[in-house]
């Protein structure tokens, strides 16, 4: 039988094992439909989503690749996408996931008091 963990490269394994130690649960590859820059429907699928947050992670492994198309995307849509491009930090990529992650948690509460505002 195949693990999920084998279907995994590298970096994204130790972001498994990094979130699993940090007590969050996550989902490999969860697609997620979205209109891309022409309006037409489309399905992406990044690596995690953590469904507790609502906040997807996508791990860039290669500067071959161009993630800005993707990004783009992903913020028309109004979806929250942290880009980890660990071959640029594979060291430090957990301390950017993180103020990415409390940046957007914040954006959130932000909203939700302007709603409070109005109570």
């Amino acid at each position: 039988m195949v693990s999920i963990y084998d279907r995994m490269t590298k970096p994204e394994r130790e972001v498994a094992h990094y979130l699993k130690q940090a007590g969050l649960h996550w989902e490999f590859e969860f697609p997620v439909f979205v209109f891309d820059e022409h309006k037409r429907p489309r399905l992406f699928i990044p690596d995690f989503y953590l469904r507790e947050l609502g906040v997807f992670i996508e791990v860039c492994g290669s500067e071959k690749f161009d993630y800005n198309r993707r990004k783009n995307v992903y913020e028309e849509n109004g979806i929250a996408v942290v880009f980890l491009h660990y071959y640029k930090h594979p060291t430090k990529w957990s301390f950017f996931l993180e103020k990415k992650i409390t940046e957007i948690e914040q954006q959130r509460q932000t909203e939700a008091c302007k709603l409070m505002a109005q109570g």
